[in-house]
């Protein structure tokens, strides 16, 4: 099998739903976020971090982390899936609603 073949390469998905309901709550799902990010994790979406693996070893490894920074409460769940699974995501976006364009100065001639 090739080194660096595309159903090799791992994409490594960590959703997840943390309260935040008190202060400590914020501070760990904080401090959660912060911890996928040292880790090598981008944020996909507001709580979906994704982040490239060599091989599924090296995602087992990225696992690992993600559940010794776990919080105590909420739900983290994560998602293997290979690089030629991953390029073939479709991503769309919303047209950005377009302020009203402002009323254009009249010309006083009087």
């Amino acid at each position: 099998m090739d080194r660096f073949s595309e159903y090799r390469i791992m994409w490594v998905l960590c959703f997840f739903d943390l309260p935040t309901e008190t202060k400590i709550e914020r501070q760990r799902h904080s401090q959660f976020r912060k911890d996928l990010l040292k880790d090598g994790f981008s944020r996909f979406q507001l709580s979906i971090y994704v982040r490239h693996c060599a091989s599924v070893e090296n995602a087992e490894v990225h696992i690992a982390r993600i559940k010794s920074f776990m919080p105590p409460k909420g739900s983290v769940s994560i998602l293997c899936i290979t690089d030629k699974q991953f390029g073939k995501i479709q991503v769309f976006y919303g047209k950005k609603e377009k302020p009203l364009p402002k009323p254009a100065l009249q010309l006083e001639l009087f």
